[in-house]
């Protein structure tokens, strides 16, 4: 599993340039099981997403789609992590 920190940077005209195509990659994403959930930071500087991908080089490739990359409006700190433990009603997101 992997945390994503998103941050900005571009100044938030030019992120919202962008956030249309951006909104509509993370559905994609959501659609292929690939994010669990997502949002902005607060303060607004960037976002936060929580995926599950087969590994980081796949992970990695899914990012570099997202407009906000290809456009260079956001840089991207993957952080991989092992699920130990988990709210019953997300018991479904601990890996075997």
């Amino acid at each position: 599993m992997f945390v994503i920190v998103l941050t900005y940077l571009e100044p938030l005209d030019v992120v919202d340039r962008h956030l249309a195509a951006h909104v509509e990659y993370l559905k994609k994403q959501y659609e292929a099981g690939i994010f669990i959930a997502s949002g902005r930071r607060i303060p607004r500087t960037g976002g936060v997403i929580l995926a599950r991908a087969e590994d980081r080089d796949t992970l990695q490739e899914i990012l570099g789609q997202d407009p906000f990359c290809v456009h260079g409006v956001a840089e991207y700190d993957v952080i991989e992590f092992s699920p130990s433990m988990a709210a019953p009603k997300l018991s479904w997101l601990l890996e075997s």
